[in-house]
């Protein structure tokens, strides 16, 4: 069967964000998935340097007001949205005071790594999946682009595994240059375990580093992207490994790229 549905959870979409690697092909996979006559769904968190006048966020009320719990602390779901009508998409934007009002993406002026990346990030994957949920809408595909987004596999494999919404999707992670130095919190894997997750994999995140991060959600996907030539080839090598589906870099600018992806897509 083609595939149809496609929801992208993404780190970065360019215009919201500075035009790089990652955020241009967050956009043009959207976009060129959408005039290949897919159905999708693009979500990224709402930094607070985002500016919600000049790019017209706006609540979705609707869809706002859930509580997630992360590390025993309740912090509310708030759910934006926008439209970029050039590419004629609609970005959702998942948002919360305590973890996306600072006014930088994932370090402090002086470039050292939020201590709550983890939180964040974990917040931002059950963030999409719950809302994903109350649209109703059952993806084909789920594909995340950037770190910031690797969770969402082991929430799809071990918490919403028998959520209809979900129960039949392919997964698809991407392989960018989104490198971050040294290792998240040391308490991400209990903060895991303590969502309810129990997984002898989890000892990797005992060390969570970039390539252990990688390492562990590459084992619950269904297929591996490298969306850019600087991609880790050890973690390419490590998807061979495991049996996963591999797609190599191909550049944006190539038409058939595109078409690559989604027969990618479709092959899994």
């Amino acid at each position: 069967m083609a595939t149809r549905r496609i929801l992208y959870v993404c780190q970065e979409i360019t215009p919201y964000l500075p035009e790089n690697e990652l955020s241009s092909l967050s956009l043009e996979m959207a976009r060129q998935m959408q005039e290949r006559g897919c159905e999708v769904r693009t979500f990224m968190p709402r930094y607070g340097c985002i500016n919600e006048r000049r790019n017209q966020l706006h609540e979705v009320i609707r869809l706002s007001g859930m509580n997630l719990i992360i590390n025993d602390n309740d912090h509310q779901l708030i759910i934006k949205v926008a439209s970029i009508p050039a590419a004629r998409i609609q970005i959702y934007f998942i948002d919360n005071d305590d973890y996306f009002a600072r006014k930088s993406i994932m370090a402090d002026a002086d470039g050292k790594q939020f201590d709550d990346n983890d939180d964040r990030s974990i917040f931002f994957a059950r963030g999409v999946l719950e809302t994903v949920k109350k649209l109703r809408w059952t993806p084909d595909v789920v594909h995340c682009h950037g770190w910031f987004s690797a969770i969402v596999p082991i929430y799809l494999r071990k918490v919403f595994y028998d959520d209809p919404v979900f129960r039949d999707v392919k997964i698809v992670l991407s392989l960018p240059d989104d490198r971050f130095e040294g290792t998240l919190s040391e308490d991400m894997r209990s903060k895991i375990e303590g969502e309810g997750i129990a997984d002898e994999n989890l000892e990797i995140l005992d060390t969570p580093s970039y390539e252990n991060l990688y390492r562990f959600v590459i084992d619950y996907a269904d297929g591996v992207i490298a969306t850019s030539n600087a991609a880790d080839p050890a973690l390419l090598e490590y998807a061979r490994s495991k049996g996963k589906r591999v797609l190599e870099f191909a550049s944006p600018e190539q038409a058939e790229t595109f078409d690559n992806y989604k027969r990618f897509y479709e092959e899994l």
